[in-house]
């Protein structure tokens, strides 16, 4: 029910876009202005999720890209879908802006990058499995096997179940029991 509700929207909202865009190139200029401010928004998101490591950037690549679709404004077909073409663009952008970070990065070592030969070696990740490991080994197998599977392994419920051979509540039981158990056993350790 929720996919076809998000098509729903998805289609609502292409739709949208794509009449406040004809009418803009037919020369309603209101039409165009609010396509524009609802463009970068819609390019916002889209940026952000492919920016994680930049965020700072992708303000710039939104204005880039405006500028792009302006530019390529007369080249737009309109029996074609709106969004995929102005995802096409935008992909372009963030393509070039990669190319240029790349390029940017090969020709310059971070300063930091100097400094690493000197620091000391980072044991506290080592440190802490070994904590980890010897308090998961005070807790009973019920408890403690499906913690590793979930929580550390990363597999599912069932997939604990057939390894375990516990039933999938019995999983579900051990790692909430578990977790409660060393919960109690860090507070005391304070």
């Amino acid at each position: 029910m929720d996919r076809i509700t998000d098509n729903a929207r998805l289609k609502a909202r292409e739709a949208h876009l794509q009449a406040l865009f004809l009418s803009g190139l037919d020369g309603d200029e209101k039409a165009y202005r609010l396509f524009l401010v609802e463009l970068s928004t819609h390019l916002r998101g889209f940026l952000r999720r492919r920016l994680l490591a930049q965020p700072g950037d992708v303000e710039d690549l939104v204005q880039e890209t405006l500028l792009a679709v302006h530019n390529a404004r007369q080249t737009y077909r309109r029996h074609e879908p709106l969004t995929a073409w102005v995802h096409a663009i935008a992909r372009y952008k963030l393509m070039d802006y990669f190319r240029a970070r790349a390029r940017h990065d090969a020709l310059n070592d971070p300063i930091d990058d100097a400094f690493e030969l000197f620091a000391a070696p980072d044991l506290e990740p080592a440190q802490a499995k070994r904590d980890l490991g010897k308090l998961l080994e005070q807790l009973p197998e019920r408890q403690r096997l499906p913690i590793v599977h979930v929580k550390l392994e990363g597999l599912s419920v069932s997939e604990t179940a057939r390894v375990t051979g516990l039933s999938e509540s019995a999983v579900k039981i051990g790692v909430h029991r578990g977790l409660k158990a060393l919960a109690a056993k860090t507070r005391g350790m304070r």
